[in-house]
């Protein structure tokens, strides 16, 4: 490169253009495409950073400008926008209908606290030394010198539990692992990320990669692992493609493979990708599929921090709980234990989907109310009506009314109005909606999701649709309503895991606190109740 080259590239005015999927659908390929070449025509000089992106899903495409006083973001950008950006000058920052001043005072943002999105949409996913001088790999060096042992402890002091929705504890589990017999164990992170109003798995995989890579690694070092295997859906092409370009890089510049960043151990690192069925969401039957056969549950005990991938030792983790890891080895357990209430620590993305007017990412320490994040964050509904229901957890999760919005966000306080947090996912409905065919809904999820290796919840949940259906109609609904308790307990206590064992949630949920959309007869029996 020549040094007038050199001196152009310093000089340039540096532009983000998100490459997130959901940017990706609002057009941002031919957005950054569009200011390169405004740029050339008026002999500009730019440079395009393709970022992940902030979140605020309801401005994608979000293009921001870096200026000494910070970046300053313009959006919701089409590529028809950018003509009128230039002439406007929002290469010095300057107003348009499209500003929104100074990104990070922006109060969607301004208001979070991120820990596990730190860095999402603010670095270049495919930079190492972006990741590095933004903190990244501070926690894995400090891993490197301690015991495994003591990482555990760490992990178990700062109170990190399963953000997959289960809530277990991870240090627990790694210890566990790491007291498990053997010469062979592995990692494997569960990215199957199916649940419906749910994205944070995907938006971390695309824009803050070495996040999840390093949260992997110092798993291993805690529990003495070699092998680790991401297993995405395939659903996330643009996040398979990411984080296989980032395993490359890392390995290329030593924090993989042989020889972790010049230390003796080794981590050797694999991408899966799924073949597209929600049961493999489940830890055992991703396993299954990662082995190579069909996506099904196994029956446990053996857990498999005992007997898991090919019948060896293995940690099961989600995305979220896995890029939580690196926060709390580079600022220790306390920092992060300082976050949350109760036995809910540290921080949740929270992903605000369905009826919303601002949909998107909400990392918030846990204790924020449902209402908080509808409202101070959501913006309420996008038609303007009032909201109704809202369900958290995924599609098996419980429906909740206007009247418990002011639970916290908290496995116990949930738990205690008969629903959960799961993997913060909230989706939200209007006044419209139809909560007796929202039920019905969890049960035809339910017959189509199953891998039918149990009877309640393959035949359970078809039986489930069928006598819903009967009392939509009016046929007997006093008759059919018992029966649907009935078949309920059933699928609770029957079913070989939480796919049958929660779907009675959401149909339990909407019977009791929407009984009118039932008929008269589910009014009737609630106030008996």
């Amino acid at each position: 490169m020549s040094a007038q080259s050199e001196r152009a590239l310093r000089d340039a005015v540096t532009v983000y253009v998100p490459r997130d999927a959901a940017a990706l659908s609002m057009g941002a390929d031919a957005v950054a495409r569009e200011i390169a070449g405004e740029a050339d025509r008026r002999g500009l000089s730019v440079k395009i950073v393709r970022n992940g992106s902030r979140g605020l899903l309801w401005l994608e495409t979000l293009v921001e400008v870096a200026l000494p006083e910070g970046r300053v973001a313009y959006g919701p950008v089409t590529k028809g926008d950018v003509v009128g950006l230039f002439d406007a000058g929002f290469l010095e920052g300057k107003d348009h209908a499209l500003a929104h001043g100074l990104t990070e005072e922006i109060p969607y943002l301004k208001g979070q606290e991120r820990l596990t999105f730190q860095n999402c949409g603010i670095i270049d996913p495919l930079s190492v030394a972006d990741y590095q001088s933004h903190g990244g790999f501070v926690g894995l060096e400090r891993a490197l010198s301690m015991a495994p042992a003591d990482i555990c402890a760490e992990v178990t002091d700062s109170g990190l539990r399963g953000r997959g929705g289960a809530g277990f504890p991870t240090g627990i589990k790694w210890k566990t692992v790491l007291d498990a017999q053997g010469p062979l164990k592995f990692i494997c992170c569960n990215a199957d990320e199916g649940d419906s109003g749910t994205f944070a798995d995907r938006m971390i995989m695309e824009g803050d990669p070495f996040r999840l890579i390093e949260g992997m690694t110092i798993a291993a070092l805690a529990v003495e692992a070699t092998e680790g295997y991401v297993y995405i859906r395939s659903e996330y092409p643009h996040a398979v493609a990411t984080m296989r370009e980032a395993v490359r890089l890392a390995e290329a510049e030593g924090w993989l493979g042989k020889g972790i960043h010049g230390s003796k151990r080794d981590f050797h690192l694999e991408i899966r990708m799924g073949a597209g069925a929600y049961i493999c969401g489940e830890e055992t039957s991703m396993l299954e599929s990662l082995e190579g056969r069909r996506g099904q549950v196994r029956a446990k005990p053996p857990l498999p921090a005992l007997e898991g991938f090919f019948g060896k030792p293995t940690v099961v983790n989600n995305v979220l709980s896995l890029c939580s890891v690196p926060v709390v080895l580079s600022k220790g357990a306390a920092y992060y234990r300082d976050f949350g209430v109760g036995r809910s620590r540290g921080t949740q993305p929270f992903q605000l989907a369905g009826n919303i007017r601002h949909g998107g990412i909400v990392e918030k320490a846990f204790g924020i109310t449902l209402h908080d994040l509808l409202y101070d964050f959501g913006g309420g509904t996008a038609s303007g009506r009032p909201v109704r229901a809202v369900q958290s957890g995924g599609p098996l999760g419980a429906y909740l009314p206007a009247s418990l919005f002011d639970t916290p966000k908290d496995y116990e306080a949930f738990a205690a109005r008969e629903a959960m947090v799961g993997h913060g996912g909230i989706v939200v409905f209007d006044d419209t909606v139809d909560m007796a065919a929202q039920a019905r809904f969890a049960m035809e999820f339910c017959a189509a999701e199953s891998c039918g290796k149990c009877t309640p919840c393959r035949v359970g949940s078809q039986r489930g649709v069928e006598v819903i259906d009967r009392i939509r109609a009016g046929i007997e609904p006093a008759a059919n309503l018992a029966l649907l308790e009935d078949l309920c307990t059933v699928l609770a206590d029957g079913s070989l895991c939480a796919m049958g064992g929660l779907t009675p949630m959401p149909v339990r949920s909407a019977l009791k606190h929407f009984p009118e959309d039932f008929g008269p007869s589910a009014i009737t029996t609630e106030a008996a109740e």
